[in-house]
């Protein structure tokens, strides 16, 4: 089908940048390029309806990490790397904030939670917190970000845990809201979205990028990937593989005694209130070949351990139903430090959020942005 003058002029014709994926990251470079540059043609193409990566399936935590998960990545890197990477998610949450602002992210200080059954993995936490918290003094200025609170266990109405340790400065957003928020925020400055458009391949040509879209091929200047999970389909070079994670949410729950952000097994399973219902995810570390996947939708085993805990644990003889259930494609590497990097002449990508992307993507995708500026 032949494009108007119209299409072609206004949207596809003379593109300064092109930006694979629609999500926090990709809107972030694409709001701070138009911000620093109004001038340039800023074109995002997203293959989703509305998006199809974990920007708009996450489970809305608005975390920098757990004292498990903290400990556990303690066990592949130094003190140094694993609190850079704490202050880069709690400076990246602050921009989320300053970026779109609470009330249009529907930002709940809520705290967090993070409840353990083995007695082991939580004494060697339990020996930890104290610098744990020096080093979180020292980047958000609380002097006590993480407690044992045990009492809260019967407070929430949890059963089968032995410990509890608070979490100061935790939050909750709605992640529907946020996106809507950056879409708005992106049309603003004139960035153009083009969703259910889907790179198929493309070129760099040494003065430009040719792309080879479901839709038709386009030209651009610079051509930057925000794909996260989705990146290994077209950058097979690039440490960063996909790690679907699975979610589930009930019906209204009368009495609801679940408040705040909960983290359960270094992270691997999380559930929160949203409202009167719970949201409950994770179970990926009962299948990691399985959920090494950018396919969406949801599994038997992991659903079945999900219900299990929700039944038994969370929800204990309370009625509610399952309303809905859905899964996204986290993008994970090697390390859960962002990739920002020059891949050639003319193209630039912005992966591997590790599972953090809402603490992670706006300062990424600022960083993203400057890189390919820097380049014009």
């Amino acid at each position: 089908m032949n494009r108007s003058f119209w299409e072609q002029d206004t949207f596809t014709n003379s593109i300064d940048i092109a930006i694979i994926g629609g999500g926090i990251v990709g809107l972030s470079a694409a709001i701070h390029l138009k911000l620093e540059s109004p001038h340039l043609k800023v074109v995002v193409l997203e293959q989703g309806i509305v998006l199809s990566g974990a920007s708009l399936r996450n489970a809305g935590f608005a975390c920098f990490g757990s004292p498990s998960e903290l400990l556990a990545d303690l066990k592949d890197r130094s003190e140094n790397e694993v609190f850079k990477l704490v202050e880069e998610r709690c400076k990246g949450l602050a921009q989320l904030r300053k970026l779109l602002g609470d009330p249009a992210i529907e930002y709940i200080n809520s705290g967090g939670n993070e409840v353990f059954d083995n007695e082991e993995l939580f004494q060697n936490c339990l020996q930890q917190l104290n610098s744990f918290n020096k080093h979180l003094f020292s980047i958000t200025g609380c002097k006590e970000t993480y407690g044992v609170n045990n009492k809260k266990i019967s407070d929430f109405g949890l059963k089968g845990f032995k410990h509890l340790i608070e979490i100061k400065g935790e939050a909750q957003i709605n992640t529907g809201k946020m996106m809507q928020a950056f879409m708005l925020k992106a049309a603003n400055p004139g960035v153009i979205m083009l969703n259910g458009v889907k790179l198929i391949s493309y070129e760099d040509e040494g003065n430009g990028v040719r792309l080879n879209t479901s839709w038709e091929t386009l030209n651009a200047k610079r051509l930057l990937f925000t794909t996260n999970g989705y990146t290994s389909q077209l950058l097979k070079t690039i440490d960063v593989k996909p790690a679907r994670a699975q979610v589930l949410i009930t019906s209204p729950v009368e009495g609801l005694k679940i408040n705040g952000n909960f983290h359960f097994d270094e992270g691997y399973y999380y559930f929160r209130n949203v409202g009167d219902r719970l949201l409950l995810g994770g179970g990926r570390n009962l299948d990691f070949e399985g959920e090494t996947t950018t396919e969406l939708g949801t599994t038997e085993t992991i659903q079945k351990a999900l219900e299990k805990m929700l039944a038994e644990r969370i929800l204990p003889l309370i009625e509610y139903t399952i309303e809905n259930r859905w899964s996204g494609v986290m993008g994970v590497g090697n390390t859960k430090s962002p990739i920002v990097k020059q891949l050639s002449g003319n193209v630039f990508c912005a992966v591997r959020m590790g599972g953090m992307g809402v603490a992670l993507g706006t300062g990424t995708g600022k960083d993203a942005a400057g890189l390919v500026l820097s380049s014009l």
